[in-house]
């Protein structure tokens, strides 16, 4: 065998990512409020590079549709909320540790069982663990923890789900004995046993409901709320509004910044060479980067204008009608590729009479037609169609994925039990034996 290396010469493309591509390919990804604090942080090191802040409504530039008036207004308010949004719940804790603890070892001790806490508001660790991490004596952690448990809202720091049941029922004076068998017996609770439940809560039936309905106003997880308002609503960066018989699409003015190029700053071209260096090299950067930007919103207004052309019925009557589209089929008739779409879809919202939502939601595989030509629809709307199945159905006879698989074919599509437990279970939505344990309990 002729082991001897051999040399040979070809040709070949690639593309090199520098550093601006990447930049390029990153602002494709950025929602307006993510471009606009990037190009602060960029103007910051480049002397030559000013970012207007957002236009104020009814100043949009000539280019553009005009003001869209008291409907634009609302994005303002909403902008305002994000930007007023109450404090987390571990700032809430600890502006009430300030009033609880006046030792500063019992303060620091707090802030360690802090750390263990779960964004449900359950201590998420071992009492005994987190008191000796937190310097508290084994003999004292059920003391701590019961000076913990006064913060509000009742029900914070318990190490389980009766714990927290429990101390939301002493603070509203409400803890009586039947209730506190009732906790006692959270499995019977969750069996819908309400046979055993009178026995083991010494009560009948009726009083059993009374107890049943205090239990279902308590908060199991008092912490989540938090969370929830600490990410708050954001502004759209798209707006989708009705034109006459059809639809236009614009960028949120309200939240889009513009850059600027200030060549003006630059010094007398007689400098030493080192300065005409810089100055070159900062001017060009800036000029790239207002190219960029303009890149970027055109090719999100491209995007998001042919998913507005495709989803009209959508903007019309709702999710059930959002139609099948993937990101090939928007990316060829852009003429981009497929990630390229991919990109600015990610992060984006958009602004509909039917709502905000992620770009993204609007992509969504076809489900075939159950004859020869029935049309496809989107498994989103059959995901719609599900959920309002189940919203209308009674209570006491709950719907089986095999009914409302019959139901959902009966309307064209195919659609097999398997699916439909898929998209139910997507959904959050549970089988039909548990709908119909919790209306038992509920007393339907």
């Amino acid at each position: 065998m002729d082991m001897r290396p051999i040399q040979t010469v070809g040709q070949r493309q690639s593309l090199v990512v520098n550093t601006q591509l990447q930049q390029a390919i990153c602002m494709l990804q950025m929602s307006n409020l993510e471009l606009q604090s990037y190009l602060d942080e960029q103007a910051a090191e480049n002397p030559f590079l000013e970012v207007a802040p957002p236009q104020p409504e009814g100043q949009a530039p000539p280019s553009q549709a005009p003001s869209r008036g008291a409907a634009e207004d609302a994005f303002d308010y909403i902008q305002m909320r994000a930007e007023a949004r109450p404090a987390s719940l571990y700032a809430h804790l600890r502006g009430q540790f300030d009033l609880i603890f006046d030792d500063p070892r019992d303060r620091a001790a707090a802030e360690i069982f802090l750390e263990a806490l779960e964004p449900s508001g359950w201590l998420g660790e071992d009492l005994a663990q987190v008191a000796a991490r937190a310097g508290v004596p084994a003999e004292g952690a059920e003391d701590f923890l019961a000076r913990l448990q006064q913060v509000e809202p009742a029900g914070l720091f318990a190490r389980d789900l009766a714990e927290c049941l429990r101390l939301q029922a002493e603070d509203r004076r409400c803890l009586t004995e039947p209730f506190a068998r009732l906790l006692e017996n959270l499995p019977l609770v969750a069996k819908a046993d309400i046979a055993a439940l009178c026995r083991v809560c010494r009560c009948d039936e009726a009083e059993l409901r009374r107890q049943l309905a205090l239990l279902r106003c308590l908060d199991p997880k008092p912490g989540a709320h938090f969370d929830a308002e600490e990410h708050g609503a954001r502004p759209p960066d798209l707006i989708a509004r009705r034109d006459g018989d059809g639809w236009t699409l614009d960028l949120n003015r309200s939240t889009l910044p513009a850059v600027h190029v200030d060549a003006g700053r630059a010094p007398r071209a007689d400098g030493c060479a080192e300065t005409r260096a810089y100055v070159g090299a900062r001017l060009s950067d800036a000029r790239w980067m207002r190219r960029a930007v303009e890149h970027r919103n055109r090719t999100t207004l491209a995007v998001g204008a042919e998913i507005v052309r495709r989803q009209g019925a959508f903007l019309e009557q709702g999710p059930s009608a959002i139609r099948p589209m993937t990101l090939r089929d928007v990316a060829e008739a852009v003429g981009v590729h497929e990630s390229t779409v991919s990109r600015v879809t990610t992060g984006m919202m958009i602004d509909t009479p039917q709502g905000a939502f992620p770009l993204k939601a609007f992509f969504t595989t076809a489900l075939s037609g159950a004859a020869a030509g029935t049309e496809d629809r989107s498994a989103a709307a059959v995901r719609h169609q599900i959920r309002d199945l189940v919203r209308e159905e009674d209570p006491r006879k709950p719907l089986s994925d095999d009914a409302i698989a019959r139901m959902v074919s009966a309307d064209g599509v195919a659609l097999a039990r398997r699916t439909v437990a898929k998209y139910r279970e997507a959904l959050g939505i549970p089988s039909s034996f548990q709908r119909r344990r919790a209306a038992r309990l509920a007393g339907n």
